[in-house]
Parts: C-alpha cells; structure tokens; sequence
C-alpha cells in the first residue's frame, strides 16, 4: 500500500536563526532528548529523513516549512525567507522527486508578493499547496487584504493546509498566562491553544464568507480536525438566516474542508471525525514528523477499522486526487 504523509515539516539553518529560534531554546530548556532530535531532523532532507522513511513505510512526504513560518515576521524579512525556504525545498524535491513534493510557503502579509511567489512556486518548482501557519499578527483570512492570495490559490486548484500557530499575545496572556514560561508555551502551543485557535480560524475563514467568494477553494487542518468535529452538529445553533451565508456551517465543513492525523493517532478521535464526516473521502494520512514519529503513525493507519478500499483512500488516493499527485 503507497502511503502518502501530509503534515511533515522541514527548516533551514537561516530559519533557526531567526523565527524558529525557539524550537533550539525549547530544545536546550529541555536537556536535548525529544527536541533535540527534531532540531536534527528538521534541516535534513536526504539521507538520514529518507531512511526513516523506509524504515516506516512511507512513500512520499508533502513537504512545509516548520511553524512558525513567516506570518509573524516583518513584512520585508517574510518576503525574503519564504523566497529562500523555498527555494531550499525545491532543491531537495528535484534530489528526491518521488519522495518529497511541496507545499509553499507565503509571505501573507504582503498578498501581491504572496501571490507573485505563489505563482512562481507553481509554475517554475512543481509545488503542490499552500502552507499558513494561522493568523498574520492577530489578522485572519477572512479578512479582505489577503483575498487576493485566496483567490489565486483557487485558480491554481491549490489547496492551503492551515497549520496551527500560538494565539495571539494577549490572547496567550489572558487565557494562558500566570504558570512558568515553559507551561505557557506549551498550553497556548501544541498540547492545546493552537488546535483551538486554527479551528477559530476556520470558522472565521466559513462565517467571513470566504468560501461563498472562493466556491472552488479547499483547506486541509490536521490533528484529526482540530476539535472542529465534536462541535459539527453544535453549529446547527447559527442558522443561515443569522449568519447570511449560502450554505450551513456544517455544509462547508464537509465540502471545503480535508482532514489528517498528524500525530492524532487515537482511534477514538478517528471514529468521531469519521462518524461526522460520514465517510473518508476528506480524511487523509500524516504523521507529523519530526514531532511525531513515522512508525507510531504507519502502525495507526494499519489499525483503525475501515475497509481495505478505505484505508488506501486514507493512505494516498485521497491526496493524490486533491493534489494531482
């Protein structure tokens, strides 16, 4: 079975020197271990990734620059690094072109510069999708200054995978302040606040009208959909009459919504989103490596109870379809 993972991260040295810095801090708070492995992993895109690829089953990885992306950074520092991760990737996808492809990365608060990368990312280096790392300093998408990113990104059939990032500071502040530094990180982080806060974003990206203007438009969330899918019959409580959309909120949820593991591999969140969505035709694979390891992923794919016609929808056919893999 060809297995195709969706949320697997990759940095460059100039990234760790500057927005990424704190992925070494945390690493160096921590003594090493876990963090320092992923330090490791994060920059290697040959040999060493590849083998553990091998070593777990994975076939191709789709590739995007580690949180926290370019989105928090200055607007002319955002243009020049997105260019130059880019670039970075391209180079490993020509090395390895049957076992990476790309999403790219953008620098969103400049949408004319987005856009030009955009394009030059599609047509010149083979990439696939999008990568957002969440909010642009506390804007949304759902604002009309990025629209015109959205809007190329709906003409290019380019998928965004929103992938999570911390609230923004007062946020972080208000809901997750008083506990040491470290705690803090980590609740506005990975073990909570960053699931909430890109399904927030969803649903601002659903209740701002984004996906009545931009009908063709499709995001991936991963983390077995961020929460969104215990909530998926709540949002009943906003009719259409109240929010002015074409649809209900459940409706392009299932329509311009797609779903992955990374590193949710508990069958209970599995069967919850499988449950809601009625199917696995938006439920795609992914491990979340280096965060997360391959082998625990692959194992959980193999396990989870569907059809063997579903599981390879699950494992590649569902991304090579979206993606034109």
């Amino acid at each position: 079975m060809r297995t195709i993972t969706l949320e697997e991260h990759f940095a460059t040295p100039a990234f760790f020197a500057g927005p990424a810095r704190f992925v070494k801090e945390r690493a160096d708070a921590m003594g090493g271990g876990r963090y320092g492995a992923v330090v490791d992993r994060l920059c290697d895109l040959d040999a060493l990734r590849i083998s553990e690829m091998d070593a777990a089953g994975i076939d191709m990885q789709m590739l995007s620059l580690s949180a926290p992306g370019v989105e928090q950074m200055d607007a002319a520092e955002a243009i020049a690094m997105a260019r130059d991760t880019n670039d970075y990737l391209a180079d490993a996808i020509k090395r390895h072109p049957t076992r990476f492809s790309g999403f790219a990365a953008l620098p969103t608060s400049s949408p004319q510069q987005a856009v030009a990368e955009l394009q030059r990312c599609f047509a010149q280096q083979g990439f696939k999708g999008i990568v957002i790392n969440g909010h642009n300093r506390g804007r949304y998408l759902d604002d009309k200054f990025y629209w015109p990113i959205l809007e190329a990104a709906e003409a290019l059939n380019a998928p965004i995978y929103l992938h999570p990032t911390p609230p923004p500071r007062a946020v972080i502040d208000t809901y997750y302040g008083g506990f040491s530094p470290l705690v803090t990180d980590m609740l506005a982080g990975g073990a909570w606040g960053w699931h909430i806060e890109t399904s927030v974003h969803i649903l601002r990206i659903i209740c701002g009208g984004v996906f009545d203007r931009f009908p063709k438009l499709q995001f991936v969330i991963g983390h077995m959909g961020e929460g969104l899918p215990f909530f998926f019959q709540r949002f009943d409580v906003l009719p259409m009459s109240v929010t002015k959309l074409k649809q209900p909120i459940l409706s392009y949820l299932k329509q311009n919504v797609h779903y992955t593991f990374s590193g949710f591999n508990f069958q209970s969140n599995f069967l919850q989103l499988l449950l809601e969505l009625g199917g696995v035709d938006r439920i795609m694979f992914s491990a979340d490596y280096p965060y997360m390891p391959m082998p625990k992923a692959r194992a959980f794919l193999e396990q989870i109870p569907v059809s063997p016609e579903d599981r390879q929808l699950i494992a590649h056919r569902n991304a090579e379809r979206l993606f034109g893999l």
